[in-house]
């Protein structure tokens, strides 16, 4: 259903969101994530077999709740980044991107023109109810999507200043373990050099007046992340959640 999107309403009120990723292709998986309270489910596109056929049908299975149904997609592609808009979702996470120029590419993809170079197909698409809000869609959609770009490598840190720069991106986001890769340390985060380069994005982000986002990495929470200025956090995925669950549960059993 086509609304106003509650995440940018939360986000300009200055109250931090939480979300989960959906990895596990399940609708019953998605829905409960929503029924628990998370603010949205985070269907990943990049990493793991989701289609936007099933992205769909998990979308379908949130909409009955108040959270809000975000993705990651694959890469900073405008043919793809297209069609994930169509299928009505509220907000995408766009991956590695490094400069300025990656930046307005990706707005331009998620605007209609004459803001961006979007494709027009509101009388049809399920953003727009199938076309039955055509009209109220055609009006807001440029606004009412949120915005994410990653910062993803130790080049993205450098420029954080200038992709804070460009309108129409709402958070940058950074990926920690593609970041400390791209120092040739990956998910060494008590490394100093790793450490203070994340240190350095949290400061260069929350200077450029975009809201700070990111996971929960190993040795974070996400009452430390908020009080360091954190607006929108992923705090878990439900793959990880039933495996350990699950793996407690086996503990537990086996004595």
């Amino acid at each position: 259903m086509f609304r106003d999107n509650p995440l940018k309403a939360q986000i300009a009120a200055g109250k931090p969101v939480v979300g989960c990723w959906s990895h596990l292709v399940s609708p019953a998986a998605a829905e409960i994530l929503a029924l628990s309270g998370y603010d949205f489910v985070i269907i990943d596109n990049e990493h793991g077999p989701t289609s936007l056929s099933d992205s769909t049908i998990l979308m379908m299975a949130v909409s009955t709740t108040p959270a809000a149904t975000l993705m990651r997609v694959p890469w900073n592609d405008p043919v793809y980044i297209k069609r994930a808009l169509d299928t009505g979702i509220e907000g995408l996470m766009i991956p590695a991107v490094e400069d300025a120029e990656a930046a307005q590419s990706a707005v331009a993809a998620c605007r209609y023109p004459p803001e961006g170079i979007r494709g027009v197909a509101y009388a049809v698409t399920r953003a727009a109810e199938y076309g039955l809000k055509r009209k109220e869609y055609a009006e807001k959609a440029n606004d009412n999507l949120l915005v994410m770009c990653q910062v993803e490598s130790a080049k993205t840190v450098d420029n954080i200043e200038e992709i804070g720069a460009v309108d129409g991106i709402d958070v940058l986001f950074i990926g920690p373990f593609d970041l400390s890769a791209s120092m040739g340390k990956p998910g060494q985060f008590d490394d100093p050099e790793v450490a203070e380069t994340l240190d350095r994005a949290e400061a260069r982000i929350l200077a450029s007046g975009k809201t700070l986002g990111a996971i929960v990495r190993p040795g974070d929470s996400v009452a430390s992340m908020v009080e360091r200025g954190y607006g929108l956090i992923v705090s878990a995925s439900d793959a990880t959640l039933l495996r350990d669950a699950a793996g407690a549960d086996v503990k537990a059993a086996r004595g």
